[in-house]
């Protein structure tokens, strides 16, 4: 079960999502699936199977989004986060190797599509919290634990 909780970003980025889908890309589906259905015999045509089948992958999704849209609370900033580890914030970590990971804390639905953002629900994110620049962090991983030392944390404001 993740957490329902979005940054603003993000809540705005579903929903340009949801919008594109619905105002866009489903009325351009649906005039080709018109289209290709008034070839005659759908059952050995191509644009009729793909389209129809993106259709309904297009329906899924919208309707997926609009639950999220009214599931999900949006997190804004506070100044009382300032200097430690919240949800929204950039955090700078360095382990003990001297490699280095920056990454913004963000809601389930944020993550995907980017390398630099992970789940409020991710061990990593779940270790971070509430920490300020110069903690350690042991992070529980598969190959057991790691330590990690906070070098910057920040807010988009």
């Amino acid at each position: 079960m993740s957490t329902n909780i979005i940054t603003q970003a993000g809540h705005e980025a579903l929903k340009q999502e949801l919008d594109y889908l619905w105002r866009e890309k489903r009325p351009d589906t649906t005039r080709k699936v018109t289209w290709a259905a008034s070839l005659g015999d759908r059952s050995e045509n191509a644009d009729y199977q793909y389209n129809k089948k993106l259709l309904r992958e297009i329906d899924r999704r919208v309707r997926y989004l609009r639950k999220r849209l009214e599931d999900v609370r949006v997190v804004a900033y506070s100044p009382e986060q300032e200097g430690r580890v919240f949800f929204g914030a950039w955090v700078e970590i360095e382990n003990e190797a001297g490699e280095t990971k920056k990454f913004r804390v963000v809601g389930y639905d944020e993550i995907y599509g980017r390398n630099d953002y992970i789940s409020i629900d991710s061990p990593m994110a779940r270790a971070l919290l509430k920490k300020e620049v110069g903690d350690e962090v042991v992070v529980q991983t598969p190959s057991g634990e790691v330590l990690w030392w906070i070098n910057e944390v920040f807010y988009e404001k």
